[in-house]
């Protein structure tokens, strides 16, 4: 008994760092066979690349299954790759949000996300920007539309109490609607893209 104990010890550390392993990797979303566990949801909360909602876990794992989408579209029209030295950009800036060098290190290794994988992640986000860019670019507003909008949203452009005028305030208000209007087209658009694949969310 006491040469078996060492084994038996043994079996009950595998069998519970198994059951952690498990935990950790448990599958949220299955998008067109592809998976998604909750350490990926966890590195990417931790390391900032997603906002933080109410329901931080929830709207990551729609945020991942959107991202998962984006890049099968990207994969099919081949936007061309980001260059090196953008990538380490976004990467500095990832690591210089998270704190210290050595917090930046400790999000790593308690996520399993590697720099590699980080590096990966990065360059996947430029590359759907490009492909969005190049999609859906962008559409110009009539002087028409930028007035109705600066009527609808005087709250936007209020300063102090006082609504800025509109000549002064014209270029914001123009950027404002055209990033609201790229962002209900994509919006659609990633609706219709949710529709046609084999989405299954676990976590629901």
């Amino acid at each position: 008994m006491l040469r078996r104990w060492p084994l038996v010890a043994m079996g009950i550390v595998l069998a519970i760092a198994i059951a952690r392993a498990e935990v950790i990797d448990r599958i949220l979303a299955v998008v067109d066979g592809a998976l998604i566990t909750q350490s990926d949801a966890a590195a990417v909360i931790r390391l900032g690349l997603v906002a933080g909602p109410a329901d931080p876990l929830a709207a990551v794992v729609d945020r991942l299954i959107e991202r998962r989408l984006l890049l099968r579209e990207v994969d099919r029209y081949a936007p061309p790759d980001p260059q090196e030295a953008d990538v380490d950009r976004a990467v500095i800036e990832i690591r210089d949000r998270t704190g210290t060098p050595a917090q930046f290190e400790a999000i790593l290794l308690q996520t399993g996300f590697s720099l590699d994988q980080l590096r990966r992640h990065v360059r996947d986000d430029l590359r759907i920007e490009a492909y969005l860019q190049q999609r859906f670019g962008t559409v110009q507003p009539s002087e028409e539309e930028i007035q109705l909008y600066y009527r609808e949203h005087a709250a936007q452009f209020t300063q102090d109490g006082v609504v800025r005028p509109l000549g002064e305030a014209r270029d914001v208000v123009k950027a404002a609607l055209v990033a609201e209007r790229r962002a209900e087209t994509i919006r659609g658009w990633l609706a219709d893209l949710r529709r046609r694949a084999n989405v299954n969310v676990v976590l629901r």
